[in-house]
C-alpha cells in the first residue's frame, strides 16, 4: 500500500454561549447562493438543498445570531426574492476574512509540526 501524503483541512464554526451553532460553512454558502442568485429557493436549489431546509438553516442561525439574515425583496420583473441584510453581509465578509486567516496560521503550523508527514517521498537513489 502506496504511503499517503497528509493535508490539513480546517473548517470554522460559530457557536454561542449556549453551544448551539449559528454560522459556518454551511450557511456562509447558502448566504453567498442567495446573494448571486437574489432568492432563498434559487440559492438552496443551487445547493441541490430543498428550500425548506434552506429556509429552517436561515431561520435557526437568525434567532442564534439575534438579527436577520434576509430581506424578502417584493415586485421586479420576475416577481418577490430576498437580499442578505447589511449585518449578514458584514457577517460573512467577517467571517470569510477571518477564514483565510486562520487557513494560512494553520497551514503554516500544520507544516511546521507534520513536515516529516507532509514532504514527498525522495526516490533513492541507483
Amino acid at each position: 500500500m502506496a504511503e499517503q501524503t497528509l493535508h490539513l483541512k480546517v473548517t470554522l464554526r460559530i457557536y454561542s454561549d449556549d453551544d448551539q451553532r449559528c454560522f459556518g460553512p454551511g450557511i456562509a454558502t447558502l448566504l453567498q447562493r442567495v446573494r448571486e442568485h437574489h432568492s432563498l429557493r434559487a440559492g438552496a436549489a443551487s445547493m441541490e438543498m430543498a428550500y425548506s431546509k434552506a429556509w429552517t438553516i436561515v431561520k435557526q442561525a437568525e434567532r442564534e445570531l439575534g438579527f436577520p439574515l434576509l430581506v424578502s425583496v417584493t415586485g421586479g420583473r420576475h416577481g418577490g426574492g430576498a437580499e442578505l441584510s447589511p449585518k449578514a453581509e458584514r457577517l460573512l465578509a467577517a467571517y470569510g476574512d477571518y477564514c483565510a486567516r486562520m487557513r494560512a496560521f494553520a497551514a503554516e503550523e500544520f507544516g511546521r509540526a507534520f513536515a516529516e508527514f507532509t514532504e514527498e517521498p525522495q526516490a533513492e537513489s541507483e
